[in-house]
């Protein structure tokens, strides 16, 4: 039997003697585990352990050293430890919306947390066309509360500055700034993935598109240097569990200061692509509440910012008439730029996304790619333009509009 004084890349059948380990105490000792592995995502392992007869179960979540899509892709297991932090940082500020930590073991990298078993994972459920009434609500109020309280407008600032060095991350910051502020215009490490019958589409579009090439420019050095709030840095819906009266947000591995538009626009452009898999399964009903909750994501968010924002402000300068709207508005801003960057790294970059790629009907998957790619472009071109939740939407029907007049 392993001692799990070094570590390792555990199996299954690990994982019984580790939780025995690790917390002797949760299960009773004659307890008969049963283990599976259920994590699908690039970078880790994930383990439900369940307790035969009485159904008590509890999660393992271990980091490994190399991306599943890439075994060249090789990036610190120290990104547990941030996640698990994260999430404790985060359930201070937004209790009920993550998922509670039980321990971090810092030498096999790996998290014990709770099980969310009851809920299912949001891109799955989207995929079934399913709505879910709450979201909008638990995730403005999970992105406000924990985005806000960890800026310098509330926080002591040198507090705040000891945050950032906690959380600097430079290995999974890496790997946004190649997948989303990089590669998707270049194809510079022929990783990217096209649909051939969309080549010269996004030859023209974004790899030869020498204006959006400035602007990608500029927001990726505003990711690399606007050490704003204390982001989840991946908030997409394969990141989010949910059922109809509960929403947990999990998985901050790739969490940095860094702007917070950019995790609210991840939101957006998750809310289009599952827009895109209704449209092409015909089911109007699920479309229009994809786009109904977009508009609920940017207009709640702004109302409960401003809310909290003259509440919680600390700092005598951000007191100041005026600035707190000011702020907001360059937030929505680089919240356009960050539903843009992620519509068009999740079409034709390395790692994209199921709701697009499972779309059966060629002719409906291409032209679903020419949607995320002519609204992005929008999004990010004339980002200072955006304001209101019907702003981006109304974006989304223009690249509608725009990809249903073109020949495929």
């Amino acid at each position: 039997m392993p001692g799990f004084d070094k570590y390792f890349l555990m199996k299954e059948a690990d994982i019984p003697a580790y939780i025995r380990n690790q917390m002797p105490d949760y299960f009773p000792r004659d307890a008969r585990l049963a283990v599976k592995e259920i994590g699908d995502g690039n970078l880790n392992y994930v383990f439900r352990v369940v307790e035969e007869g009485t159904g008590k179960s509890i999660i393992v979540k271990q980091a490994g050293e190399q991306l599943r899509i890439s075994a060249e892709m090789r990036i610190t297991t120290d990104r547990n430890r941030i996640e698990s932090e994260i999430l404790l940082i985060q359930h201070k500020y937004a209790p009920g919306l993550v998922p509670k930590i039980f321990k971090y073991d810092t030498v096999m990298c790996a998290c014990i947390m709770e099980d969310l078993s009851d809920h299912r994972l949001m891109r799955y459920a989207l995929m079934k066309h399913e709505v879910f009434p709450k979201f909008a609500e638990d995730i403005t109020t999970y992105m406000v509360n924990t985005l806000l309280n960890t800026t310098d407008v509330v926080m002591e600032h040198k507090a705040k500055k000891e945050l950032v060095k906690s959380f600097i991350n430079p290995e999974l910051c890496e790997i946004t700034e190649d997948l989303v502020y990089t590669e998707p215009y270049n194809d510079a490490k022929g990783r990217n993935i096209v649909t051939p019958e969309n080549l010269e589409f996004v030859k023209k579009e974004l790899y030869t598109d020498t204006a959006l090439h400035l602007e990608i420019a500029k927001l990726k050095f505003d990711f690399m240097n606007n050490a704003q709030a204390l982001l989840h840095g991946d908030l997409h819906t394969g990141s989010i569990f949910v059922k109809p009266d509960s929403t947990k947000i999990f998985d901050p591995e790739f969490a940095f200061y860094g702007p917070m538009g950019y995790d609210i626009g991840n939101v957006i452009a998750n809310l289009f692509f599952a827009w895109d898999n209704g449209d092409a399964a015909g089911n109007a009903e699920f479309c229009n509440w994809t786009l109904k909750t977009a508009v609920e994501v940017i207009d709640l968010f702004k109302a409960k910012f401003l809310a909290e924002y003259k509440k919680k402000a600390s700092d005598i300068m951000a007191k100041t008439e005026g600035f707190a709207e000011y702020y907001l508005d360059t937030i929505i801003a680089d919240t356009a730029a960050g539903a843009g960057t992620e519509l068009i790294r999740r079409t034709v970059g390395m790692a994209q996304v199921k709701d697009v790629t499972t779309i059966a009907d060629r002719a409906k998957r291409i032209r679903a790619e020419r949607i995320n790619i002519h609204c992005a472009k929008d999004l990010i071109m004339n980002r200072a333009k955006f304001k209101t939740g019907a702003d981006f939407t109304a974006a989304f029907r223009r690249a509608i509009d725009t990809a249903s007049k073109e020949q495929i």
